[in-house]
């Protein structure tokens, strides 16, 4: 039997899941799961959460409690969160887990014995009031480069990573004081050995999806650094070496370790060997912010001790909620447990699968969210099985007709019957959920348009036969369409299941073309989806939108005659290249005709180069020129403020005003 080792990004215990963590990583990684067992491969599926690092750390300061009571609260709140949602792990770990201290010590020491890691004096702040070395996140500041508010790890204006002693205006986050420059003792990983390594495990992976390959094979061209491996803070696990005392492991090594540790955790348990699954097939499931950490740190890491490399790297893009950017501090987001306070989480499921490949970003909004669930799950999904259901029930005694002889209408639905599982299979393979989940609704309209063609309220009265043949069809795309939503929708997958009379439990996917032999008893149905009221999704827009609050207050007003000042152009993108250093910016020429603007634009985050060359935009042409990572920028492309959609003017010449 084949073995699967699948994980699931760590959520960080600082806060409950959200519906982006859902779509990107959890529920695609469940498919996955349930789908591989039901094939009969020995699947180990594991997650835990993450506990260590800063945020927490700073959290538990400002509570007044310790970081490990932050982080048990927020692990049990996530654990309810998967559950809630049908998640199928076989261990949920956790990083503060005594087990896993030793993995990681262990792990650091072998790669430390090996040369992997060395030891290097580095530049840091102290905060003399706080009498400590600050962590990257315990400073903020603002960002040399584009002059915005910083962390001291990262601006979130340009994307620049940063080091702490970078920030201008430095502060300490805990008491606000001025932190001097000191030298402090650090540990390193040599990431810049293994860039060659990378280069050509990553470029002969077919297996990694395009956005990861093309995301970690830009960071490779730019040429790696080594990456520092330890911080000074005293919440985290403590370095295995005596003289770094007061030094922890830095989270990032931590967290990927707890794949291991949440395996051997299940094995230990259940008398299995965790390494046989991890030397079949690894495969990640995370989301786009984390590619760099699991496509680059992580093998390299995995090469430098010597383990097998994954199988794939899964990665989910961003969802966005009304057209917005989520976001959690400004409450801009919809938690899990909200949601599955008034819906069943098979039809979040739903949702979150259908509304987009998980290669693309997406978008949460309550009105296409209601048309989706009424159209395709309660018109045509559950309207499908409850005719099927009701009409046995009523004309045949509540059993599986008897078919008579099959024309060749009914032929084909059957021959047709017997490939749909291996399309969804094959799509569900290669990572495609959404394709097999449309696979199995255009089952659905195909019973529907079945039903309605053969018209059996007509045949039962004057040719029984013909309705009984129908029946007996549809009655099989029902419990095709019951395995086959297994992966996807397990509730009422279960439940179409028992209404069909059949075992629930341990379903496998060759079931999905087995016949229900005739004169089967089927039990009494009950509506599967529940239209949903126009008055629940107000009621939900409504205290949504309460939270944007300050968001949408129009409190900078402009004249008409300053709007005048602006002039806006068409142009058209004639060079782009990505802007080393930066994960958000582009460096762009534009042709407005009669003269080339060279434009830095934070697009990278939703357009590669290749992507925006030669597209029309809308540029506004007399900026005062600034620069932007030491570039100089002549002007600004127009885009939306979350998806980063350029505002584009097809048909119209280069070099046109806007008026």
């Amino acid at each position: 039997m084949s073995k699967v080792f699948i994980t699931c990004a760590l959520p960080y215990a600082n806060g409950p899941t959200h519906l982006g963590h859902l779509r990107s990583t959890y529920i695609p990684a469940d498919v996955y799961a349930r789908y591989n067992r039901m094939k009969g491969r020995d699947v180990l599926f594991v997650c835990a959460t993450d506990e260590h690092g800063t945020p927490i750390a700073v959290q538990a300061e400002k509570e007044g409690k310790t970081p490990l009571e932050i982080a048990t609260r927020y692990h049990e709140m996530i654990k309810e969160d998967l559950e809630s949602c049908n998640i199928s792990l076989d261990n949920f770990g956790r990083t503060t887990d005594p087990k896993h201290y030793q993995t990681a010590q262990n792990f650091f020491l072998k790669l430390f014995d090996q040369g992997c890691i060395y030891e290097k004096e580095i530049k840091q702040p102290y905060c003399i009031e706080c009498n400590r070395f600050l962590p990257d996140r315990y400073v903020e500041g603002v960002c040399p480069y584009c002059q915005g508010e910083a962390r001291g790890d990262h601006c979130e204006i340009c994307g620049r990573h940063l080091d702490p002693i970078q920030l201008q205006d430095p502060q300490c986050l805990i008491c606000g004081s001025i932190p001097e420059i000191r030298e402090s003792t650090h540990y390193y990983f040599r990431l810049s050995q293994f860039q060659d390594e990378l280069k050509e495990w990553i470029h002969n992976n077919q297996k990694l999806p395009a956005n990861v390959k093309n995301y970690a094979l830009q960071w490779i061209k730019e040429g790696l650094k080594d990456w520092i491996l330890t911080r000074d803070m005293e919440w985290g696990i403590p370095v295995p070496l005596d003289e770094a005392k007061g030094k922890v492991i830095y989270v990032w090594l931590d967290a990927l370790l707890e794949y291991i540790t949440s395996a051997a955790q299940y094995a230990e348990r259940s008398n299995l060997d965790w390494k046989e699954y991890w030397d079949d097939k690894a495969i990640h499931f995370i989301g786009k912010d984390i590619i760099y950490h699991h496509s680059i740190f992580w093998p390299a890491l995995l090469m430098a001790y010597g383990c097998k490399l994954p199988y794939s790297i899964v990665a989910g893009e961003y969802l966005s909620l009304e057209g917005r950017k989520m976001s959690t501090s400004k409450n801009w987001v919809i938690w899990t447990s909200d949601f599955l306070k008034d819906f069943e989480s098979d039809i979040l499921r739903y949702y979150l699968l259908v509304n987009a490949p998980l290669n693309k970003d997406t978008d949460f909004s309550w009105e296409d969210f209601q048309r989706r669930i009424n159209d395709e799950l309660a018109d045509v999904l559950g309207n499908f099985l409850h005719r099927t259901f009701t009409f046995t029930g009523r004309f045949f005694q509540g059993k599986i007709p008897e078919p008579s002889q099959f024309d060749d209408y009914d032929q084909k639905i059957l021959d047709g019957l017997k490939e749909v599982p291996n399309i969804v299979a094959e799509h569900i393979e290669n990572f495609k959920f959404r394709d097999g989940l449309v696979e199995i609704i255009r089952l659905a309209k195909l019973g529907n348009k079945y039903f309605n063609d053969k018209e059996p309220w007509k045949t039962v009265k004057n040719e029984p036969e013909i309705a009984a043949t129908c029946l007996y069809i549809c009655n099989q795309i029902s419990k095709t369409l019951a395995v086959l939503l297994n992966p996807y929708l397990p509730v009422n997958s279960g439940k179409i299941l028992e209404i069909l009379n059949l075992d629930t439990s341990g379903v496998k996917w060759e079931q999905a073309t087995q016949k229900i032999p005739a004169g089967q008893e089927i039990s009494k149905p009950t509506p599967l989806f529940l239209k949903i009221e126009d008055k629940i999704i107000e009621n939900k827009k409504e205290t949504l939108y309460k939270n944007l609050g300050e968001l949408d207050d129009m409190k900078n007003i402009i004249s008409i005659e300053d709007f005048a000042k602006l002039e806006f152009r068409v142009g058209q993108v004639v060079g782009a290249e990505k802007v080393k250093g930066s994960d958000t910016l582009l460096k762009l020429m534009v042709d407005i005709k009669d003269k080339k603007l060279q434009v830095v634009a934070g697009l990278a985050g939703k357009y590669t180069a290749e992507e925006i060359l030669n597209q029309k935009v809308i540029v506004l042409a007399n900026l005062k020129p600034a620069k932007l990572f030491g570039i100089k920028s002549e002007g600004m492309i127009l885009a939306t403020e979350d998806t980063l959609s350029v505002l584009s003017a097809e048909g119209a010449e280069t070099g046109e005003k806007i008026k």
